[in-house]
């Protein structure tokens, strides 16, 4: 997901009383990993529900939200459906909503849809407590439900309907766009999702993505004029879901000309890019971008060619590296990367090798990710050959292989999450290269390990202590001389926008005029603060 800045705190929801919500006969939920999130799936559901959209509303949580309050929330409209979007991330929590949900109200009919109900549903709980399923596509197949149920009394439990309804995948042409059902408040305090194109041609088997047989494009004009409506009611931060916006270059460069010719300093535009399919007339758009307008994500994964042909994952790592080079000193665009640790055959030296060769390439960031067993993935095919073993907890991650140990898998947890406060946050831009040396991967380790004896710990760290313990860890573990780290650790303290001084530096003669120095970075427009900071 794209870094965003903050926003003024925001309920999941707003207070309304059965008078204000009025009468909906559907409603379409789903709990939200965090308020700037918007529910995408579910407004395409709506804008495709015919003469039922304006019996449905929408309703969006968070992760935070009792099951409670989401539930009286709900049953405000007196709803005869709801619908839930369901993933890895909000199943644990939509399950309690679902059960407290049929406690309370069994009559009310619960359709569930998203991709962690969509494969493996024999064992799921909250497709036992649920009456239907629709798995895939849902804009032609909820409607279609949904008029049932509601014009015909249609009822699995009577016999007369299956449980389990194959989503119908419709040419895209046949699908109404969903951007006119972004409000002001989704305009102004929330990321907003587009895609101009549908589903992925490559076959990478740790992602669902592989089970698509290719990528379907949008009717480019028709999508433009979408974008040029949303843009005139005060957009400007898109979010691109497109697995490979870069696969169709020519429509890639007439989205970006469009951007381009509407460019402010508060527009912002994430893509994801297939990282070995750079052409040259996309390097020029590209560096026609000012700073702060671009992100790029990156998933690299792994550089090991063994690896990639293990995963059915074709990459040209030499135009990968050449490419990610090109963005990162020739352009101003934003680079976030990825690489997964537990693929299998992949050891823990191999992952370090492509991690010291990214940290090479210089991105802004590197997401070290775990390895998921997403439901319907084929990287369970490799199950028995490397001997896999999940965590059978959402979100299922590798616990341990025929390379890795449990241990080993536990040590890279706590490696990726410290990477993400000091490499990738920004905020030790200048110490972080004394931190890795030469041997990044090895150094960040060692820090990695002295970090969880020191702090046991890898949330709620203050940021305050982060900075003492880095500098502590640095110059005693690490050998890097003291008063060249000072001088760093100076720098990105008063960057920081701490007003005490770290322990390590209130040991230095000048700390009034440090703090003289020090800059409030919250970042600017709708950008992101860490990217300001980078």
């Amino acid at each position: 997901m794209a870094k965003t800045s903050p926003v003024s705190k925001q309920t999941s929801f707003e207070e309304v009383t059965p008078e204000q919500a009025g009468q909906h006969d559907v409603v379409l939920a789903t709990l939200n990993a965090r308020y700037i999130h918007s529910a995408f799936g579910l407004r395409y559901l709506k804008a495709n529900l015919g003469e039922l959209e304006q019996r449905c509303d929408i309703k969006e949580f968070t992760l935070e939200s009792r099951p409670e309050d989401i539930v009286e929330q709900l049953l405000i409209a007196s709803p005869k459906i709801v619908g839930f979007g369901v993933y890895v991330w909000n199943v644990v929590q939509t399950e309690k909503v679902v059960s407290l949900l049929k406690a309370v109200a069994p009559e009310v009919v619960v359709v569930l849809g998203g991709p962690e109900v969509s494969y493996e549903q024999e064992e799921q709980r909250i497709v036992a407590l649920a009456d239907y399923v629709i798995t895939g596509w849902g804009e032609v197949s909820f409607r279609v439900l949904a008029t049932q149920i509601l014009e015909h009394d249609l009822d699995h439990r009577a016999g007369n309907a299956p449980k389990i309804v194959a989503g119908e995948q419709p040419k895209l042409d046949h699908i109404r766009m969903p951007y006119y059902l972004y409000n002001d408040q989704d305009i102004k305090h929330r990321v907003l999702y587009v895609e101009a194109s549908r589903g992925c041609p490559f076959k990478c088997e740790f992602c669902l993505s592989a089970l698509d047989k290719t990528a379907w494009p949008f009717d480019l004009d028709l999508f433009l004029s979408e974008m040029d409506e949303l843009h005139r009611r005060g957009a400007r931060h898109f979010k691109f879901v497109d697995r490979t916006f870069n696969l169709k270059v020519k429509n890639s460069l007439r989205i970006m000309q469009f951007f381009l010719d509407r460019m402010s300093d508060d527009l912002f535009l994430h893509f994801e890019v297939v990282p070995d399919h750079l052409p040259d007339a996309l390097k020029e758009m590209i560096a026609k971008f000012p700073a702060g307008q671009l992100q790029f994500e990156v998933g690299i994964q792994t550089f090991d060619p063994e690896v990639q042909t293990r995963i059915s994952r074709r990459q040209d790592n030499e135009k990968a590296q050449q490419n990610i080079r090109w963005i990162k000193e020739q352009s101003q665009a934003y680079l976030h990367t990825d690489l997964i640790f537990g693929l299998p055959g992949e050891s823990l030296s191999s992952f370090a090798a492509s991690f010291d060769k990214l940290v090479g390439l210089r991105p802004h960031e590197i997401q070290v990710g775990i390895l998921k067993r997403l439901k319907g993935s084929p990287i369970i095919r490799h199950t028995q050959a490397h001997k896999l073993v999940f965590n059978p907890n959402p979100p299922y991650s590798i616990v341990s292989n025929d390379q890795v140990s449990f241990h080993d898998v536990q040590f890279m947890g706590r490696f990726a999450r410290y990477w993400d406060l000091i490499g990738n946050s920004g905020r030790f831009k200048n110490t972080v290269p004394l931190v890795l040396g030469d041997q990044p991967f090895a150094r960040f380790s060692q820090l990695t390990v002295s970090l969880f004896e020191q702090s046991g710990q890898t949330h709620k760290i203050s940021l305050l202590r982060l900075f003492d313990l880095v500098f502590d860890i640095t110059s005693t573990r690490l050998n890097v001389d003291f008063e060249v780290l000072n001088t760093v650790i100076k720098a990105d303290f008063e960057a920081s926008g701490l007003k005490s001084l770290p322990k390590c530096l209130n040991r230095d003669r000048n700390k009034a005029s440090i703090r003289d120095r020090v800059i409030k970075n919250k970042g600017t427009g709708k950008h992101s603060a860490r990217q300001a900071r980078h």
